[in-house]
C-alpha cells in the first residue's frame, strides 16, 4: 500500500494537530474534549507514523474507526455544547476517516471487496 503514503503522513499531521488542539484552541478546561483529543491525537499520530514505517491495512482499519468515533464524540461525550470544539473534532474526525477510506480503497485485498464482479470460472465455456 506505497500508494497510500500521503495518507498516512496527512493522518499523522492531523493527529499531532488534534492532540495539541484543546491548548491551541483554549478548550483544555472541557475536559472529556481535552482527554479524548489528546489520547486519540497522540495514538492517531502513532499509529500513522508505524504504518508509514511498516505499511500495515490494520492501521487504516484503526484510523477509520478514530475518525468516526471523533465524528460521534462530541455528542456522546456530552462536549457538544462547544461549538468551537464539536467543530473541531467533528472536521478533524471527517478528515482522518475519509483519507483512512482514501487509503483502504488502493489495497488491493480491502477493493476486492467493493469489486461486484463474479470472477471468472475456468474450464467454463460461454
Amino acid at each position: 500500500m506505497a500508494a497510500a503514503r500521503w495518507q498516512n503522513w496527512a493522518s499523522f499531521a492531523l493527529g499531532l494537530w488534534l492532540a495539541v488542539s484543546p491548548w491551541v484552541l483554549d478548550y483544555s478546561h472541557v475536559e472529556a474534549a481535552t482527554g479524548n483529543a489528546a489520547f486519540l491525537g497522540l495514538a492517531l499520530a502513532l499509529g500513522s507514523h508505524f504504518e508509514v514505517s511498516f505499511d500495515e491495512v490494520q492501521a487504516e482499519w484503526f484510523n477509520l474507526a478514530v475518525g468516526l468515533w471523533l465524528v460521534l464524540a462530541p455528542f456522546l461525550l456530552g462536549f457538544s455544547q462547544h461549538s468551537e470544539v464539536t467543530a473541531n473534532s467533528i472536521a478533524v474526525g471527517t478528515m482522518v476517516a475519509a483519507l483512512a477510506s482514501s487509503a483502504l480503497s488502493l489495497d488491493r485485498e480491502v477493493a476486492k471487496w467493493w469489486d461486484k464482479r463474479e470472477p471468472a470460472t475456468k474450464g467454463r465455456s460461454g
